[in-house]
């Protein structure tokens, strides 16, 4: 399947047990929920994925189950978030031998690697795989921004690379790439809280986080303004603001989680070093989240229009 950048795709959580192991039948659930909404792939392995805390046995386990779940219903994409770029290879080899059908890339971990170093280490992945790969920039989290200099390089040498992650929270960065490279890279917003902005003025698509709590809502304000519908676009993204800050908070994976509990379609339970939430802090995200279930809005027949 050759991956069409567009549309929503769900930065998947990964589902734990009591006992700290997978959960492979709720982590089903979740991925049906977005089957039934109406995602467009799905990305495993991420940030709400607890990529750093998976095994690369868990990663495997993962990558097939959900290849075989969906049936080829959308693309499953694996995130590459290594440390080495022998380490990032194999897991890019890992990935394609089990299934996956692209990669998100994040630059080296940990280590703060120069502009060129970053380039390379892009550049021996890319060229060690056929499969089509997003970079997922992020320099507010990950503290390295690959940029539009940066970007010119990899697409000289490796056309396998298709689109970009837009998290630098910088939306004049959707205008600059669209005027620089057209329609050679595409663009996933990656910032809930700006994504009916970065798709009104040129983002192809949503790689989202609270569509694991919220996928119907998700993909509605997606599919309606893309049909120009945009009032009922903005009326749903309003009511949807404050859970989206959740996702735009260094526990948002606890925070995301725990509103999936209240739609019926995750657990919270989390690897350590991460801790379920406790005390006045659960409250207030509790209360965030129960807050918006009283007001949820009807969604329109959004898959028909």
């Amino acid at each position: 399947m050759s991956i069409i950048w567009k549309g929503v795709m769900p930065a998947v959580t990964t589902q734990f047990t009591a006992s700290d192991e997978l959960d492979l039948e709720l982590f089903k659930v979740n991925i049906q929920a977005q089957l039934n909404a109406g995602v467009h792939g799905l990305v495993l392995g991420g940030t709400l994925g607890e990529a750093s805390t998976l095994s690369d046995d868990e990663r495997r386990i993962l990558t097939r189950e959900t290849v075989k779940f969906v049936n080829g219903k959308v693309p499953v994409l694996m995130n590459i978030a290594e440390q080495t770029t022998k380490a990032a290879i194999n897991l890019a080899k890992t990935a394609q031998e089990d299934g996956a059908e692209g990669l998100m890339m994040l630059p080296p971990m940990r280590y703060s690697a120069s502009d060129a170093e970053v380039v390379e280490y892009f550049k021996a992945v890319a060229n060690s795989t056929s499969l089509p790969i997003m970079i997922y920039n992020n320099p507010v989290d990950y503290k390295i921004e690959v940029t539009l200099e940066m970007f010119a390089a990899l697409l000289d040498d490796c056309p396998n690379v298709q689109a970009v992650k837009e998290s630098t929270r910088d939306t004049t960065n959707i205008t600059r790439i669209k005027n620089k490279f057209g329609d050679r890279l595409a663009i996933m917003t990656g910032v809930d809280t700006l994504a009916l902005e970065s798709l009104l003025i040129g983002a192809d698509g949503w790689v989202a986080g609270l569509v694991d709590a919220f996928p119907a809502e998700t993909v509605a304000i997606y599919e309606l303004q893309k049909a120009g519908r945009i009032q009922e676009a903005l009326e749903i993204y309003r009511w949807f603001m404050p859970l989206l800050e959740l996702d735009i908070n260094p526990k948002l994976v606890q925070y995301i989680k725990l509103a999936s509990v209240f739609t019926g379609i995750g657990s919270e339970y989390v690897r350590a070093p991460r801790l379920v939430l406790e005390g006045d802090e659960r409250k207030t995200i509790i209360k965030i989240i129960e807050d918006a279930l009283k007001t949820r809005p009807t969604l329109p027949d959004y898959k028909n229009i």
